[in-house]
């Protein structure tokens, strides 16, 4: 994450989209009901975390448009409350994700679900419609056929683009499910209770034009680096066979 918040202030592109899931928010969720986690207190500490940890350092290199789409997990301290207490749900702001977070603060957007960003895209979280495909690309893929439009979303944790082509006798229209991976530490997914899951890193990026917009797909290897356009970013070096420390210049 701190690899691609620097290629950001690097690179300088038009707009940035989180794509939701910005935080976890492990309590209150379905993982914790009924359990001792349930009743710690931890939506203060981790919106404040996310701010020191994601907003203060992306606005510290980035002015440009930033929008952030509410993900299932963002949205669990105001679904906690609608559920358990209904009556002061109906009148509160505070838990709503982007006042925890304070986007006002840091000039950010809470992007509405099916945003439209490019020429033909929309940008969803994912969470929005039900339906999961366990190959990569394919539920996005689902989502932009149901839509009629090229969808890019999150959720799955996994990278990939799919694309859909109808049309006959030459006449033909393709539209694309765009998933674009993740940036988490999966060894901190407890629910995976150390097993393996088809996930994969990354983060996409997409070349916009006037009529149409082209998306690329960037994968983020085990050392958090990864290579747009010829160029490696966040790379450990090495020297002697041994991580060289990194010199701020």
């Amino acid at each position: 994450m701190k690899n691609v918040i620097d290629f950001i202030g690097v690179y300088q592109p038009d707009m940035v989209i989180q794509i939701g899931d910005l935080v976890d928010y492990p309590t209150p969720s379905r993982w914790s009901a009924g359990t001792r986690t349930e009743f710690e207190a931890g939506v203060i500490r981790d919106s404040e975390y996310t701010q020191k940890n994601f907003l203060e350092p992306l606005r510290a290199v980035y002015d440009g448009g930033v929008g952030i789409l509410e993900g299932n997990h963002d949205e669990r301290p105001r679904k906690y409350l609608e559920s358990r207490a209904p009556a002061l749900a109906a009148e509160d702001k505070f838990y709503r994700f982007e006042n925890l977070l304070e986007f006002g603060k840091y000039g950010i957007a809470k992007l509405p679900p099916y945003y439209p960003f490019a020429p033909g895209w929309v940008a969803i979280h994912g969470h929005e419609s039900p339906g999961l495909n366990q190959v990569a690309g394919r539920t996005a893929a689902m989502k932009a056929k149901k839509a009629g439009v090229s969808v890019v979303m999150g959720h799955t944790h996994r990278l990939a683009i799919s694309p859909e082509t109808t049309g006959f006798n030459g006449k033909l229209k393709t539209i694309y499910g765009f998933e674009v991976g993740h940036l988490m530490d999966v060894r901190k997914a407890g629910y995976l209770k150390n097993g393996p899951a088809n996930w994969q890193k990354g983060f996409g990026l997409f070349y916009v034009g006037k009529y149409a917009a082209t998306p690329q797909a960037i994968p983020v290897e085990d050392d958090g680096s990864f290579v747009v356009e010829g160029e490696r970013f966040g790379e450990i070096k090495r020297s002697n066979g041994r991580f060289a420390k990194k010199v701020n210049e």
